[in-house]
């Protein structure tokens, strides 16, 4: 293990979690920031995070900052609320812009940021933590987390999947943006939601000394840990119709769906084994030009049923007898929570990240990888119909206690001595940069 990473106990081996004097005067507030503007991935990673701290801290009151209007179509634990910012999205070329609102960039961003330094001053968090970006989509936090740090009443965590992208990609882009004294500057700690033994960022991204001190591994987010089988959008009675016939079931997940019509379409047109039906699961950002023609693809495949939006896959993962899907971060995390024989066909534009982890997690023999550029139905008739040998268990692998383990972090962080940003010059200022 290296000096970097601290093994945390589950909370089933503690019999207590003590917080300090000063946090017993009122319920512990945390807030919680995704700026999604690509796919509905780090909303429902935070999702699965206050959910679980809202049920293993109570009381807690824990407020979410969300990039998009899609968190509201979630089932919000009891404690839980939601604040949707006017969406962002992400351009093919790269570069942010409005998604519903006709504003130009700077306006929209001014106003995100306005939205969201109120929310904090008003709702005065114990806890900030910020998924992925650390000063924001376009630097949006910035001024959000200058006043926390002026305050000094605030311990703010920044949250990393496992994996960002490759190795040259993440040390430019973390340069560009002030990664590093961003993190100096605001941050008291840094959780990956991974496993160095799979992919330890501290070595493939270099970061400084300093900030790799400040990084906790969770482990990864198990998806099962928090299941409550909610039925939504008929699910349930879905998989009840087909529990009446005989057959098993392959589902296809393609995340959000914004850049998942080539999977879907793929899937829609394979050959299914005679015993075997097949379910898209869309997600709510697939164009409705591509859910069209999936749609006519359906209806030339009666093996085939489409299902456009669940805020929980956990009744489908139950079910599911082979899963094929993109190579999202918690997409992965629930095949591989419920064991399931999956097929992932990782995204790998505009990043590699979705290739790097299938590719880690191939090599361990828990999942299959079919490259993209190889995508085809006879690719995936093939997969469905072949013998598959047994597979490692996961958890003899990897590390999946990630949500068992986030209330010891939280006690961790609210004994430490330091606050975020102490010591540091109040005139100091980040460049302006955008992420």
């Amino acid at each position: 293990m290296m000096d970097h990473q601290m093994a945390v106990a589950p909370l089933s081996d503690r019999q207590s979690l003590e917080w300090p004097v000063g946090m017993r005067l009122r319920k512990l507030r945390i807030a919680l920031y995704s700026h999604d503007t690509m796919g509905i991935g780090h909303m429902r990673r935070n999702l699965l995070i206050a959910e679980t701290l809202a049920q293993e801290l109570s009381p807690a009151v824990i407020l979410l900052i969300a990039g998009a209007r899609e968190v509201n179509a979630f089932d919000i634990p009891p404690g839980v609320d939601c604040l949707s910012l006017p969406a962002l999205r992400k351009a093919d070329n790269g570069q942010y812009q409005a998604r519903h609102l006709d504003l130009p960039l700077d306006e929209l961003i001014g106003l995100r940021a306005l939205s969201i330094s109120a929310a904090l001053e008003m709702f005065a968090p114990d806890i900030f933590l910020v998924d992925k970006v650390p000063r924001g989509a376009v630097n949006e936090l910035d001024p959000a987390l200058e006043s926390l740090r002026r305050h000094r009443r605030t311990r703010c965590v920044l949250g990393l999947r496992d994996v960002l992208d490759e190795p040259v990609v993440v040390r430019r882009e973390w340069h560009e943006a002030a990664g590093d004294q961003a993190v100096r500057d605001y941050y008291d700690a840094i959780w990956v939601y991974g496993d160095p033994a799979i992919y330890d960022p501290v070595v493939e991204y270099g970061f400084a000394p300093d900030v790799a001190a400040k990084i906790r591994y969770t482990g990864y987010l198990d998806r099962r840990q928090r299941s409550r089988f909610a039925d939504v959008d008929g699910t349930a009675a879905f998989l009840a119709r087909l529990k009446g016939s005989a057959g098993r079931l392959a589902l296809c997940m393609v995340g959000g769906g914004q850049d998942g019509t080539q999977l879907a379409e793929a899937f829609a047109q394979s050959d299914f084994p005679p015993d075997m039906k097949g379910l898209i699961l869309t997600g709510p950002f697939m164009p409705p030009e591509a859910q069209q023609r999936l749609e006519r693809l359906a209806v030339a495949n009666p093996r085939v049923h489409i299902i456009p939006f669940v805020a929980d896959t956990c009744l489908l993962l139950e079910r599911a007898d082979r899963v094929i899907t993109m190579g999202g971060y918690n997409s992965v995390c629930e095949v591989l929570s419920y064991g399931k024989a999956a097929l992932v066909v990782p995204r790998v534009q505009p990043r590699q990240e979705q290739l790097i982890r299938a590719e880690r997690l191939r090599d361990l023999g828990l999942l299959d990888l079919l490259h993209p550029q190889n995508l085809n139905p006879c690719a995936l008739t093939e997969w469905l119909s072949r013998d598959l040998p047994p597979r490692p268990r996961a958890r003899e692998h990897i590390d999946l206690n990630g949500l068992a383990n986030l209330p010891s972090l939280l006690a961790e962080l609210l004994d430490a001595p330091s606050w975020c940003g102490r010591g540091l010059r109040p005139e100091r200022r980040l460049p302006h940069v955008a992420c």
